[in-house]
């Protein structure tokens, strides 16, 4: 099932437990502003190529749109479309004053040299620059992007608008970026897996991890979950996988990635099929690399007591339900891996206010708010007698529908 068929059936089940007028809750689902935008560029050797640019502006009810551009060759508008929903409903779940949106170029950036993607950035954003903004869609990072392409969204938006930092999120911090924002998503599922634990009696010391993804999330809660005492067995990348039972150095694994960019060859486990990765014996399985890997087909052979998503939508409906049925706890994507759209707004609010935080305060936040948050989604589970899956699905959408009734959306 593609992400955008399982983001609104999900939304619907929500819609219907909640009670939601039919009229409000089509109103919800249907995007407040769709951009596509022709990206015309020359080339380093003075040909010209061109690229389609897209920008899905979903609900701003709660406050500016917010959500990240991918660069990546398969961006489609019913995946952006799916993207930008859902963080509408993640942003509402953490508490945060923000709607959802999701942007992309469809493009390889591994095939453009630093300056050809330079160019297609700032011609990226001539073309969206009156329809982003401080109090209106404020971008950050995602598959493909960085820091990099935000300074050059920064410097391009601010040559029509004047100096605003506060424009995009994900900054480097010498432009007034967050100090922690590198590390937030997977800290953020740090604080999450506690929270889930914790509500079991257990903590994070003694169990076993299994981590599918090593990019930005999957090596931050790799290293954040082992510094805690919990034992990381297994991870794997796009360039394999490896195990050790007796937990990975991680500190090692971490060098040996951005000496070999990638995971594989490292001496410290046993190389392993990257697809039983996800089968192995564990406590936590935690997903931080693409969606629907977990599906139908492999549901019935994990062995993982509870499921971290840190990825967006890694786990399909069908295999929701096998793992249900199973006992297997699922903590969802738009509560897991809010850590990084949570410290977005945190660097937001600083640059509004033009006063910097420093970095204990920046997590001490995170964890105060990624609690809550879980706190919050476990009332509704009791309310609705509904998993968590649901129970963040219920809180987001009836958090949105709310304000938006009392904005008087019929007038």
């Amino acid at each position: 099932m593609n992400a955008l068929a399982a983001t609104s059936r999900n939304f619907k089940q929500a819609a219907k437990l909640l009670g939601l007028d039919s009229k409000l809750e089509k109103s919800l689902l249907i995007p407040f502003r769709e951009i596509k935008v022709e990206c015309t560029i020359p080339k380093d050797d003075g040909t010209l190529a061109s690229y389609v640019g897209f920008r899905v502006q979903h609900d701003n009810a709660r406050g500016p749109m917010k959500g990240g551009i991918r660069y990546h060759h398969e961006v489609d508008p019913d995946e952006v479309n799916a993207l930008a929903q859902l963080m509408t409903w993640k942003t509402a779940v953490a508490n945060i004053p923000y709607g959802g949106a999701k942007g992309g170029i469809g493009c390889s950036p591994g095939d453009l040299s630093i300056s050809e993607l330079e160019r297609l950035t700032r011609v990226f954003t001539q073309k969206i620059h009156d329809l982003i903004g401080i109090h209106t869609d404020v971008p950050a990072p995602d598959m493909g992007t960085n820091s990099q392409t935000m300074a050059w969204i920064l410097d391009e938006y601010s040559k029509f608008h004047g100096y605003s930092p506060a424009v995009v999120t994900g900054k480097p911090v010498d432009l007034g970026g967050s100090l922690g924002r590198d590390a937030a998503t997977g800290r953020g599922v740090l604080f999450a897996t506690e929270a889930l634990l914790a509500e079991h009696g257990k903590g994070i010391a003694g169990q076993r991890f299994v981590i599918q993804g090593f990019g930005n999330v999957g090596s931050w809660a790799a290293q954040l979950i082992s510094e805690a005492g919990g034992k990381v067995i297994a991870i794997s990348d796009v360039t394999g996988a490896v195990k050790n039972v007796d937990g990975l150095d991680i500190v090692q694994l971490v060098k040996h990635s951005a000496e070999n960019k990638g995971i594989k060859g490292f001496k410290g486990g046993d190389a392993i099929a990257p697809d039983s990765l996800l089968t192995e014996e564990c406590d936590v399985l935690i997903p931080a690399a693409l969606g629907g890997v977990i599906n139908k087909d492999n549901a019935n052979d994990i062995k993982a007591k509870y499921i971290i998503e840190a990825a967006n939508h890694p786990t399909d409906p069908e295999a929701d339900e096998i793992l249900s049925k199973k006992g297997v706890l699922i903590l969802p994507d738009i509560l897991a891996n809010s850590g990084g759209v949570t410290v977005s707004y945190f660097e937001w609010v600083q640059n509004i206010q033009g006063f910097m935080w420093d970095e204990e305060k920046v997590n001490a936040e995170l964890r105060t708010y990624m609690t809550r948050a879980f706190g919050d989604v476990k009332q509704m589970c009791r309310s609705h007698s509904c998993d968590l899956r649901m129970g963040a699905f219920t809180l987001g959408v009836d958090r949105v529908a709310r304000a938006t009734v009392l904005r008087g959306w019929e007038a």
